[in-house]
């Protein structure tokens, strides 16, 4: 047997934060935290290195051979890379 019961999103909340002892606000503000947690501070050296830096660093790592099959149009391009979606006319 199937009982469906229309109540508003509000009861639902106050019913689910009741069940877990928690007050509204409380439940709520756990979701929220499970949903997006918190990303950890970067160290200050880390945080004032520009962005041009990383990119850098990490195409040093990268073999001539794999950087000359990278596309040229990658940019204009990104959701036939990305997607699989017909090429856009540039």
């Amino acid at each position: 047997m199937t009982l469906t019961i229309n109540i508003s999103p509000e009861k639902e909340a106050a019913c689910l934060a009741r069940a877990q002892g928690l007050s509204v606000e409380q439940w709520l503000t756990q979701l929220v935290e499970q949903a997006a947690p918190v990303a950890p501070v970067d160290t200050p050296d880390e945080g004032d290195r520009p962005l041009s830096a990383m990119f850098s660093e990490i195409w040093a790592d990268m073999p001539d051979e794999v950087r000359a099959k990278l596309p040229s149009d990658g940019a204009d391009q990104h959701d036939h890379y990305i997607y699989g979606t017909p090429k856009r006319a540039v």
